[in-house]
Formats: C-alpha cells, sequence, structure tokens
C-alpha cells in the first residue's frame, strides 16, 4: 500500500469516526481520544509513512466541528419525515424510540435484593441504545446511568452503591473509555445540558437500600428505606469537567426535608444546581451555586416542578408542568399544564399525564393512559403537540408494577 492510499484511507476512517457537533461535548471528547489513540497504533505499524500519516489525522480531527451529523441519526428504520420512531407493539422497547431532538437512550428496571435476613437493596437494571444497530441491549454491570447529549456517552456507575470512581462508557462499543477516581461515594450523575460537565451526588451510604420491618403489609413484613424522610446520608455533589476529569466537591448537608435518594442536577444554563425536597406540596426544588451555597432559583426555572422531567422547552419560551386534568372515556384522556417561564401563567393545556421531554418547541413526549379512570392506570409513551388533541405512540403499554419492590420498565431520554 502506497502513501497515497494510506492518506485517503485514513480521511475515510476519521471522516466516519466523526461525532457531529449536536451530539455534545462529552461525545466529541471521547472521539478525539479514540482517534489518538488509533493513530498511535498505526503509527507503530507504519513508521515509513507516519508523518504523512500524522498531517492527515490533524486535518481530520477537524471534522466534527463542520460537520453536522445529518445523516448520522441511525437507524433509519421506522423513520419517517417528521423524525419520529415509534414502536408501538414493543414493552419493553427492543428497538430505538424516538421524536425529533429526543431519543429514548436507554431504559431500565428495577427490584429489591436481598442481602441478609434483614437487608436489601434496590438495583436497576439497564438496557444501553447501540447506536450502530438502533436497538437496546442489556448491561447488567452498571448501578445507575447517565447519557450525555448525542447519546453515544454515557456516564456509569458500578455495583455497590455509593462508587469511588466514574466510568465514560462507549455507548457503540459497549467499553468505558476512561475513569475518573472521585475521593466522595457517588449515587447519582447527570449532565450538563452541553454535555461539558456532570454533576454527581454522594452519599455516605447506597441511597437505594432498604431494611425489613417489623411491619406487616398485605404480603408480610414491609420493606422501608434504610434513610428514608429525614435520614437521608447525602453529604454534597461535585461538579466535574468531563474533558479533564477533574472538579470539585461541595458539601450540602441533607436535612429533613431530604428523602434517602435526592440527586442532584443542573439548571438550564448550567450555573446552579437543584435538587427536590418534600414539603407542604408536591414537586419542590431547591437550587443552589456550585459552591454548594442555597440559592433563588434562575427567573426561568422559577415556576417549574422537580416531579415534571420535561422541563424548559428547547428555546425556553415554554415550561412543562403537572397533570391538571383527566377526563374519563374508553380509554381516558390526560392534560398536563404548559406555562409561560417568566410569569407561571398557564398558556395552554397538552395532553399526556406526565411530560417526560420535549421534542421540539410544539411536541413533547409524555406517558399517556391506555385505560378508563375508573380502570388500573395502564400507561404508553406517547407523542403529543400543543394545540392538537391527537396522540401518536410511540410504545406499547407498559403494565403495571407487580408491587412496591419490583417495578416496570423506566425511560431515559438524551438529546440526539
Amino acid at each position: 500500500m502506497n502513501v497515497e492510499e494510506l492518506v485517503r484511507r485514513s480521511l475515510r476512517e476519521q471522516a466516519e469516526e466523526a461525532a457531529p457537533v449536536d451530539a455534545g461535548f462529552a461525545d466529541r471528547v471521547l472521539a478525539v481520544r479514540r482517534r489518538r489513540r488509533t493513530r498511535r497504533r498505526r503509527t507503530r505499524r507504519i513508521a515509513s509513512v507516519a508523518a504523512a500519516t500524522a498531517a492527515v489525522v490533524g486535518i481530520a480531527v477537524a471534522v466534527p466541528l463542520l460537520d453536522r451529523g445529518e445523516g448520522d441519526a441511525r437507524p433509519a428504520v421506522g423513520l419517517r419525515t417528521d423524525g419520529v420512531q415509534a414502536r408501538p407493539d414493543q414493552s419493553p422497547p427492543r428497538d430505538v424510540i424516538g421524536a425529533g431532538r429526543t431519543v429514548l437512550a436507554a431504559h431500565y428496571t428495577s427490584e429489591l435484593h436481598v442481602r441478609s435476613e434483614k437487608r436489601g437493596s434496590i438495583q436497576r437494571t439497564y438496557w444501553l441504545l447501540d447506536p450502530r444497530t438502533g436497538t437496546y441491549k442489556k448491561d447488567t454491570r452498571w448501578a445507575f446511568v447517565a447519557v450525555a447529549p448525542g447519546a453515544r456517552t454515557a456516564a456509569v456507575l458500578e455495583r455497590g452503591l455509593p462508587a469511588h470512581r466514574i466510568g465514560l462508557l462507549d455507548l457503540a462499543s459497549g467499553r468505558v473509555e476512561r475513569w475518573i477516581p472521585v475521593q466522595h461515594g457517588v449515587g447519582g450523575l447527570a449532565f450538563s445540558d452541553d454535555g461539558s460537565r456532570l454533576v454527581a451526588t454522594t452519599y455516605a451510604e447506597d441511597p437505594d437500600a432498604r431494611r425489613k420491618e417489623k411491619v406487616q403489609g398485605p404480603d408480610g413484613p414491609v420493606w422501608q428505606w434504610d434513610s428514608g424522610y429525614g435520614r437521608s446520608s447525602r453529604s454534597g455533589f461535585y461538579v466535574l469537567d468531563v474533558a479533564r476529569g477533574t472538579g470539585s466537591w461541595s458539601a450540602v448537608p441533607a436535612d429533613r426535608t431530604v428523602n434517602a435518594r435526592q440527586d442532584f442536577a443542573f439548571s438550564r444554563a448550567g450555573d446552579h444546581v437543584y435538587a427536590q425536597y418534600v414539603g407542604g406540596r408536591d414537586g419542590l426544588q431547591q437550587f443552589y451555586s456550585l459552591d454548594g451555597s442555597k440559592t433563588a432559583a434562575p427567573a426561568e426555572e422559577e415556576h417549574l416542578r422537580s416531579d415534571v422531567p420535561a422541563r424548559l422547552s428547547p428555546d425556553g419560551r415554554l415550561a412543562a408542568l403537572g397533570l391538571s386534568k383527566e377526563v374519563d372515556g374508553d380509554p381516558g384522556r390526560s392534560y398536563s399544564s404548559v406555562l409561560d417561564p417568566r410569569t407561571g401563567k398557564e398558556i395552554t393545556k397538552v395532553r399526556g399525564a406526565d411530560l417526560l421531554a420535549w421534542a421540539d418547541d410544539k411536541r413533547l413526549i409524555a406517558w399517556e393512559r391506555v385505560t378508563g379512570l375508573d380502570e388500573p392506570y395502564r400507561p404508553r409513551l406517547v407523542l403529543v403537540t400543543l394545540g392538537s388533541d391527537k396522540v401518536v405512540p410511540l410504545s406499547g403499554v407498559r403494565e403495571p408494577d407487580e408491587d412496591m419492590l419490583r417495578r416496570n420498565w423506566e425511560p431515559v431520554f438524551a438529546r440526539r
């Protein structure tokens, strides 16, 4: 193989590996690391053309800044012109589900794992989206997973929480590209909106631990949270730079308003973090500056609820709120409020019982019932649109949980 052929092959390989800018900063960082590693191996194998190959790679590294990845939303199976990938016959889904800017990047189930006669822990089992095949693959290694914007990289915690290192997982290969060691044990993770940082919630003990109480329930002794209301072991949070793997820890002592697991997440701008707390009504949220000091909510997030995952629309002009109205029927219909985030006033109602993620500035992904109001609640993922009563099924119907110790599949969404 001559130098000219090597140059052409290198350009093709680097262009194929290049991650789009829309995929988020974390993915771009890991893509560069993979290309550098490939370049070193190639240089050792073909020393005679090292200079030419290095020059080509130097050019190819810049490709992600130009490539917007319009053709990289794989796979094309089920993809319509409106950008919807629906699996109304699958629950839990086996093939990719997505709409607009949002993709179901993973889903998980949870159940009690008994450790001794009186102690146990609620553990999650994840199915992660493989971006090469567009299918969800079971991965039992992880106790907690957060997916970065772009849905190609995930931050993961190993079994046995709290964990003392955070992995950056390449979803296509299933390999951890890098570990970030931490001194304080971590139990929860969340990416910033641009994917450049992680907030890692720290706990002194397993936030999902359970103990068996003497109190008898319908099926025998009741398993309660080991650290329940007013007894959380949460100790603070790290803010970590994904590229450098460095950051700082801030102490936030738990008080009687904090449940056992109460993870932090970034505000939209990334200059605050917030967490839910227990009070006189549902969905309360407390904001903190990045040094751990309590602070007022940013103006655009003041009227949001911590228990409504969708929060702000992509353009920041609308705020998703909770269930506001139900109408009986066959099936019943649910409606949630959409607010002006600056005033807190309702602008409209949209179909859906639980607003999970914005597909774009006018459409959302939600849970919506397929049963009447007097029947057991059985929902499916649907796509809803502002100003329309129509729902587009995205998944099959999720059956009710068997008991409080075993939960059916829960979605994890990411921007794609």
